[in-house]
């Protein structure tokens, strides 16, 4: 019996090898790898499984938490192992990501801590050896504390140890602070509340009065690159910008609901994020407020904070519906969403310095530290690994489109709660929409709002509402 065999020679398309020729390259010829884009295809799948497989977010929580829920957490910006978290009971604590363990424990307060803010390196006194790191925390009990965090003595404390030394200065003002924040490179700092005042560390008075027309102003945060600007909420729904060469506001834009968290962008010193109570998160640009760059969706209950990574990439929400969501900057679904069973109401969430990790502060008392890649472990990769996982990223990033790989990539598991509470909000969303297509369809004004200008009421100049002089032709 004949037995025919399909038989390609490697002789026909590779050189000989000798010991004097050096290895030719490989032959990238398509005729000769007629398979080629179907195995990448399998190999994309495969690492696409395979990253769902390795998805494990959580890393643990910071120590044993807090006696009371967390509603304030302020990241280190010159360090990437320090971390600060208030709770509702007036205890501020200072830890070591690394270790997850405290290094500082202060009764701070006697009412809930409102804002924290570790400062730049710098000099609070003449006595002073050496420029430190600073942390301030402000309360409802109308005091802001100035707290030493570089004590010798806080190496060694016990984990439920409170420490009552590193009390530096005392600023006392006359309402309950609602918010704070510390300028980037000077000894200025900024609190919110019935007023907005603009202070500085070695004076025990404010410097002066920013308030334009909110009743209480619930945040205030420096713009990171040009600290000259400064941006606050306020109960009124509103969004205001200030420029502190003027010691004026500037513009102010009035939303339905109201804003709970702002973050400027690191990257572009323009852009900044709002978290707002109406389940979504704004991006917009300050030179142009009369629309939002992106609107980020998904989240079935009031987006209480948000954060963008230190490489302005991704932004990080933390919501009342119990779970956080981590979103591209240029897309409005979030890529990934993480939740416990413990995990209750989310009021916090930062990137860390080095965008590998997420920290979140919820009013179960917990710290909880995550990764901003589920799939990513901290090793030390050796180079074929290294190359391995970056060759998987591009196969991914080549196939996602196709629909088994992007199914796969897509699912994820959530709480029948939030399941169910989606549903009912899609079947909202959709009915309002097909409402809106009836009336255009049935109107002679066909106008259709966009959706990135529909939460928007009004935007509002400083100036100009001041009498324009006439031109000679308006005066005939």
């Amino acid at each position: 019996m004949k037995i025919k065999t399909i038989k390609r020679s490697a002789d026909d398309y590779v050189p000989v090898k000798s010991t004097q020729e050096s290895q030719m390259p490989r032959n990238l010829n398509p005729e000769l790898h007629p398979f080629e884009r179907a195995r990448e295809y399998t190999k994309a799948l495969t690492a696409t499984k395979m990253e769902r497989m390795f998805a494990k977010p959580f890393v643990g929580q910071m120590g044993h938490g807090h006696q009371d829920g967390v509603y304030v957490v302020a990241k280190h910006y010159n360090d990437l192992n320090k971390l600060a978290s208030g709770s509702a009971d007036g205890v501020v604590k200072y830890w070591n990501m690394s270790s997850r363990e405290q290094m500082a424990t202060f009764k701070a307060h006697y009412g809930l801590i409102t804002g924290l803010s570790i400062t730049p390196r710098m000099t609070v006194d003449s006595s002073a050896s050496r420029n430190r790191n600073f942390l301030l925390s402000s309360s409802d009990d109308k005091t802001v504390k100035l707290w030493s965090v570089e004590h010798e003595d806080y190496a060694n404390v016990k984990d439920d140890e409170i420490t009552s030394s590193g009390l530096v200065k005392t600023f006392y003002g006359e309402h309950a602070f609602q918010g704070l924040d510390h300028h980037r490179t000077t000894s200025n700092f900024v609190t919110g509340g019935p007023r907005i005042n603009l202070w500085d560390v070695n004076r025990s008075k404010p410097l002066s009065d920013l308030s334009w027309g909110a009743d209480n102003i619930n945040t205030v945060k420096f713009n990171q690159n040009d600290s000259n600007v400064l941006a606050s909420a306020g109960s009124d729904n509103s969004i205001v910008l200030y420029d502190l060469r003027t010691n004026s506001p500037t513009q102010k834009v009035v939303q339905t609901m109201r804003t709970n968290a702002i973050c400027w962008n690191p990257m572009e010193a323009f852009n900044f994020v709002i978290a707002n109570e109406d389940h979504n998160a704004y991006y917009y640009d300050m030179r142009n407020m009369s629309r939002s760059l992106n609107v980020f969706k998904d989240h079935v209950s009031a987006v209480m904070d948000v954060d963008i990574s230190p490489t302005g990439n991704e932004v990080v929400t933390g919501s009342y519906d119990k779970t956080i969501r981590i979103f591209p900057i240029n897309k409005g679904h979030s890529r990934e969403i993480y939740h416990t069973k413990r995990m209750q109401h989310v009021f916090q969430t930062k990137f860390s310095m080095d965008s590998k990790y997420i920290v979140s502060g919820s009013d179960d008392g917990n710290v909880r530290l995550w990764r901003a890649n589920a799939w990513e472990r901290s090793n030390v990769k050796s180079t074929r690994e290294l190359n391995k996982l970056q060759y998987d990223e591009k196969l991914k990033e080549r196939f996602k489109y196709m629909p088994e790989i992007k199914r796969i990539s897509r699912h994820r598991h959530v709480p029948k709660v939030i399941k169910k509470a989606q549903e009912i909000k899609n079947i909202e969303i959709k009915s309002i929409k097909r409402r809106e297509a009836n009336e255009r369809r049935t109107k002679k004004d066909k106008s259709i709002v966009p959706e990135r200008k529909k939460q928007i009421v009004g935007t509002v100049f400083k100036y100009e509402n001041k009498p324009r002089r006439k031109t000679e032709e308006e005066d005939e």
